[in-house]
C-alpha cells in the first residue's frame, strides 16, 4: 500500500485512533501470515471509521460487498443494532472460510451472513432475502465493476441510507487515469459528485472513503 500522505502522518493518525477489538488485531496478524494480497485487508482507520459511520447510523439492513477475512465486516457488524443484518459478498472460498472462524467467535459474528459468488448476481436477489431497503453498503470488490455496484446499490437504498466506497483514490492513479480501472474509479467519483440524488464527502483516508448518503 502506498502512502497517499506522509508515512509519518499517517502512522501519527493511526496511532491516536481508538484500537480495534483483540479479536481483529489477531485477524491482522493471521492474515498477513496465511493470506495472500493480505495489502487488501481494511485496517485500523477505514475500519474504526466504518465501525463509527454504523454505530451512529444503527443500520438494521446492511450488505459488503469485497468481504476478504472478514476484517471490516466485523467493524461494521460491531456498530449495528443487535437486531441488525449484514450480507457479505465473497468469491474467494479461502477467504470465506477464513473469516468465519472469527465470526464464530466474535459477538457481533450472529449479524453476519456470507453469500459466495459474483456481487452482482447476489444484488439481483437481495431483495427477496431481505425485508426493507438497505440501510448502510460497504463498497470494497472489484473496481471494474464499481460504477455497475453503485448504481445497482443505490436503487436498493432508501433515503438516508448510507453508501460507503473505498480505494476510490487508487493508489493516487484517479489524477492520471491509464487504465480500464482507473477509468471506471474516475467515472465513479465523478458521477457521484454530480448525482443530484445524494450527498458526499470524499475522505483521504488511507486509499480514499466516499461516503455517500441517499437524498431520494
Amino acid at each position: 500500500m502506498e502512502f497517499l500522505v506522509n508515512e509519518a502522518v499517517d502512522d501519527y493518525a493511526f496511532l491516536n485512533t481508538g484500537e480495534e477489538p483483540a479479536l481483529l488485531q489477531e485477524l491482522i496478524d493471521g492474515t498477513n501470515e496465511n493470506m495472500g494480497w493480505p495489502q487488501k485487508l481494511s485496517g485500523r482507520l477505514v475500519g474504526r471509521t466504518l465501525k463509527m459511520l454504523a454505530a451512529i447510523h444503527q443500520p438494521k439492513r446492511a450488505l459488503e460487498i469485497g468481504m476478504f477475512t472478514g476484517y471490516s465486516a466485523l467493524s461494521i457488524a460491531e456498530g449495528m443494532p443487535e437486531d441488525g443484518k449484514l450480507i457479505c459478498c465473497e468469491t474467494n472460498p479461502r477467504a470465506i472460510d477464513y473469516a468465519k472462524t472469527f465470526f464464530d467467535r466474535s459477538e457481533h459474528g450472529h449479524k453476519i451472513e456470507v453469500i459466495f459468488g459474483r456481487a452482482l448476481d447476489t444484488l439481483e436477489t437481495l431483495p427477496e432475502q431481505l425485508d426493507g431497503p438497505l440501510d448502510f453498503t460497504f463498497i470494497d470488490a472489484d473496481k471494474r465493476n464499481y460504477l455497475n455496484y453503485y448504481e445497482q446499490v443505490k436503487a436498493l437504498t432508501r433515503p438516508g441510507g448510507l453508501i460507503i466506497l473505498d480505494n476510490v483514490l487508487w493508489s493516487g492513479k484517479v489524477l492520471q487515469p491509464e487504465s480500464e480501472i482507473d477509468d471506471t474509479l474516475v467515472e465513479t467519483n465523478r458521477m457521484i459528485a454530480a448525482d443530484p440524488d445524494v450527498e458526499n464527502v470524499f475522505l483521504t483516508v488511507r486509499d480514499g472513503i466516499n461516503v455517500v448518503r441517499k437524498l431520494r
